[in-house]
Parts: C-alpha cells; structure tokens; sequence
C-alpha cells in the first residue's frame, strides 16, 4: 500500500534557511527602527520574519507611512549589494535530495526584485528547483499555510509528502498550519522558540542528508 507520508518534497525559506543574511538584515533593520522609533530600541528583533508589508503595518503607521517609500528605496540598494552565502552544507544537502528523487520548491516571501538580485550573483540557483514561488504568487502572507499548500500543489505533493525548512517564527507556523513537517533552522531564533513549532531542529546542513531528513516522522 502507498505510504501517503512518504518524503515527496522539501519546501525551502529563503532568507537564513538557503542564504545566511539575517544578520545583514538585522543590521538594516537596525538603523532603520532607530530612525523611526527610537523609543523602542530592539524593534528589528521583533519584526525579523515579517513581510514588507507586514512590518510597515506594525511600525511604518499615521505619520510614518511617508517614509515607506523612502525605506523601500533603502531597502532595495541594501539588497543588491548584500553578500548571498549559502547555508554551510546547503548545497550538498540539496544535491542528496534531489539524487533520491525529491522534489524541491523555494517558497519565500521575497519579491521578484529581489530575485533577480539573487540569480545575478548565483546563475546556477534556479536551475537548482522544480519551482520557486514568490510574493507574488500567494494571496495570503506567513504565518497563513496558503504558500506552502501552494507550493505543494505546484510540485504535485499532498501536504503530508512535504517536509518546510523555515527559520522565521511566522515560517514555522505556516508549516504547521500547512500540516507539513517542518525543520526549524536556528540562523534567526533561538532553540526555545523554535522547537515547538518544528520536528527537528538545525544550525545549519552539514553532515545532513536525504537519509536524516526523511526519517522526520509525520507529527499529526
């Protein structure tokens, strides 16, 4: 009989599960909560997984939604000349999925502007994926399962098939409401947080495998 649980796909965040840049954005984010909240000092920390949108509905209100355009300026000059480095053992990791068969899917918030940034300076990333979903592609952002059973429909999977890679709190939760396994990677958050949210728990890829990833036991 069909095992309905067999490891079909691995669904991967961008920003500190594929590239190591969330202490880059830490430091952009810094200055700019200093900028427009000065009164609230460890506001990046607080935002880190939110989307654009999400983070200016928090902070960027009534007399700061002016600036928005401002900080997208900024935003989108800090990211083109950010450094993209894989996760240690990213690669290798990916390249054991895929020999077994696997399916793979990036699934990140991030634009297609920032995209392009990302295949300018690594040709070979798309390539590496069956598909890579965007913001564009999803009506509704993380914590909300919406791009996850998006990506899973893409890639042809039930939910139950594809194990999420997330770092973000919002990420985590979007796996589980999605009913996926999830693997929490510890580039943003610290273990306490993460481990509820996730089956296993990773610093980073190395000496992670197909054989490691898909002995993840479904947990619903």
């Amino acid at each position: 009989m069909e095992n309905k649980h067999l490891f079909g796909a691995a669904l991967f965040d961008l920003d500190g599960v594929i590239f190591d840049t969330e202490s880059q954005y830490t430091v952009f984010w810094g200055a700019e909560c200093r900028r427009a909240h000065p009164e609230l000092p460890g506001l990046e920390q607080r935002i880190k997984g939110s989307t654009l949108q999400q983070i200016f509905d928090r902070a960027w209100t009534g007399p700061l939604e002016k600036e928005r355009q401002h900080v997208v300026e900024r935003l989108d000059a800090f990211e083109a000349q950010m450094r993209l480095d894989y996760v240690e053992g990213f690669v290798p990791l990916l390249n054991s999925l895929r020999s077994h068969g696997v399916k793979t899917a990036v699934v990140t918030s991030s634009n297609q502007q920032k995209m392009s940034n990302v295949y300018s300076k690594h040709p070979e990333f798309r390539p590496m994926f069956d598909a890579i979903l965007t913001s564009e592609n999803f009506a509704e952002s993380k914590p909300s399962p919406d791009c996850y059973l998006r990506a899973a429909q893409r890639l042809g999977c039930t939910p139950q098939q594809c194990i999420v890679f997330e770092d973000s709190i919002n990420g985590l939760r979007a796996g589980r409401a999605a009913r996926m396994r999830v693997v929490g990677l510890l580039t943003t958050n610290v273990l306490a947080d993460v481990a509820p949210l996730s089956d296993i728990q990773l610093t980073d890829y190395r000496g992670v495998d197909y054989e490691t990833i898909s002995s993840i036991g479904y947990p619903f």
